[in-house]
């Protein structure tokens, strides 16, 4: 026999909940974007079409998008494990870029003594890490120490790290054959991560996806990711366990920077090949969209960077077809971010259906044994 089993279960909800509100504020911002290009003269069928194959629809537009979506799945981890403290931090950006330069500067000096590909690559990514955990370790502190919103101090550090980047690749760092466009020298193809076996894909997608399964088995297989996710579900009730309310603060804005920092370091060793202005691409940004639609979860950071680098690899092809700017999918993306956040009302609202569940037959009455 079956029963109805009701969305009252709080686990049940909330797993069902952070599948469909998501899906229904796609589905939302794809009518509200269709009405918008409709109304500057587009067919919204034909631009759909479009989207979906030059982000899915050939095995080069796949190619296309797996490469986009690289560095989206480290840079989400910047904005998703904090999250998971109650944190809002949105300076992935910063921490994107300084985490290619500081890459740069350690690998630079190496590749020109000749040391061994392998360490050249250790060394950048080393650099290029703690480069990301320090700059967004420091919103961490001044929000332990000080009370200072790391929502804000993560995004003015944005700024100051971009300044940084442009005054060392215009000064002390500058190839002087780099003349329209200041750079640091090139690492050298020998020095570059390569792609992965029959496809134009580099090894930073593959980095990217080993990184947000660690990072799931950290917070939720852990009990430090116990520990985290107590304190960002009541502060109160961490102090009072006795909890390291401060350094688990820090240490988890580290975590987070340490990956996109190691994003910086992917984009110039696989990608450019050198530091300059191309890596404030704008994919620190992006990585906040992919995390709050996979509800900070790491594992549906995967699906969802596949996603957005897919929207982002079809600009080219509206710009094209369509005659319209590369930047268009950026308002659908801006769209979606809106929607999103005034999603956020729908939970513990949403009306779901009844699931069916299995229940056990009643058992048989015994067999009457009374005598004649």
């Amino acid at each position: 026999m079956l029963q109805a089993r009701t969305m009252s279960d709080p686990k049940l909800r909330q797993a069902a909940e952070a599948v469909a509100i998501p899906v229904l504020a796609v589905a939302v911002s794809m009518v509200l974007f269709g009405a918008f290009v409709a109304a500057v003269g587009v067919d919204p069928i034909e631009l759909y079409q479009l989207m979906y194959r030059g982000a899915f629809g050939t095995w080069f537009s796949w190619q296309n998008t797996l490469q986009r979506a690289a560095p989206l799945l480290l840079v989400a981890l910047c904005t998703a494990l904090p999250a998971q403290m109650g944190l809002v931090v949105i300076g992935a950006e910063g921490a994107l870029v300084l985490g290619g330069l500081a890459a740069m500067a350690a690998g630079l000096p190496l590749a020109d003594a000749g040391a061994p590909v392998l360490v050249v690559q250790l060394a950048m990514a080393a650099a290029g890490m703690a480069a990301g955990a320090v700059w967004i370790g420091i919103a961490g502190g001044l929000r332990h120490a000080r009370g200072v919103s790391e929502t804000i101090s993560s995004l003015l550090m944005v700024y100051i790290a971009i300044a940084v980047l442009n005054h060392m690749v215009e000064g002390p760092m500058r190839d002087p054959a780099s003349l329209n466009k200041p750079s640091t020298p090139v690492i050298g193809d020998g020095f570059m991560i390569g792609d992965m076996p029959g496809m134009d894909v580099h090894w930073g997608f593959v980095i990217g996806v080993v990184f947000c399964l660690a990072a799931w088995v950290l917070m939720f297989k852990t009990t430090f990711g116990f520990a985290a996710r107590m304190v960002g579900g009541n502060v109160r009730a961490g102090r009072a366990a006795g909890l390291p309310v401060g350094g688990l603060i820090v240490a988890v804005t580290m975590i987070g920077g340490a990956a996109a920092g190691l994003a910086g370091m992917v984009e110039v060793a696989a990608v450019h090949g050198r530091a300059n202005a191309t890596l404030a691409a704008g994919y620190g940004f992006t990585g906040i969209l992919v995390a709050f639609l996979a509800r900070q979860n790491p594992l549906a950071i995967i699906p969802v960077a596949i996603l957005m680098g897919g929207i982002g690899a079809s600009g080219g092809l509206l710009q094209r077809r369509l005659d319209l700017p590369d930047a268009t999918v950026l308002v659908l993306q801006g769209i979606l971010f809106v929607v999103l956040l005034a999603s956020e009302t729908l939970y513990g609202r949403l009306r779901l259906p009844s699931l069916p569940r299995r229940r056990n037959a009643a058992p048989a009455a015994p067999a009457a044994t009374g005598k004649a």
